[in-house]
């Protein structure tokens, strides 16, 4: 995961992410006290580079966190990273 640009934004965000592998891909949205208020994506992608627009226009202005999740379908690896942005209303 690549941090989010831009950032602090309002109310839209680009999340870019690259896959070496074909992999399952969870991307989360979590609010500072850990509550899952959106899932951006959740499902097979291949390797290369993605990114996806998430719109909070919906949300509080405030921190939050992007969880991103991928396990390669070929072998067994995974990987886990989070990051943060800030929403400014």
């Amino acid at each position: 995961v690549h941090q989010n640009y831009p950032n602090p934004f309002n109310p839209s965000t680009t999340i870019s992410y690259s896959l070496p592998l074909e992999s399952n891909v969870k991307i989360e949205i979590l609010n500072i006290l850990g509550q899952r208020v959106a899932i951006i994506t959740n499902q097979k992608e291949s390797a290369g580079l993605h990114s996806t627009l998430w719109n909070a226009t919906h949300l509080a202005g405030g921190i939050y966190i992007v969880r991103i999740n991928a396990t390669a379908l070929t072998q067994e690896k995974n990987f886990t990273k989070s990051i943060k942005m800030l929403l400014i209303k």
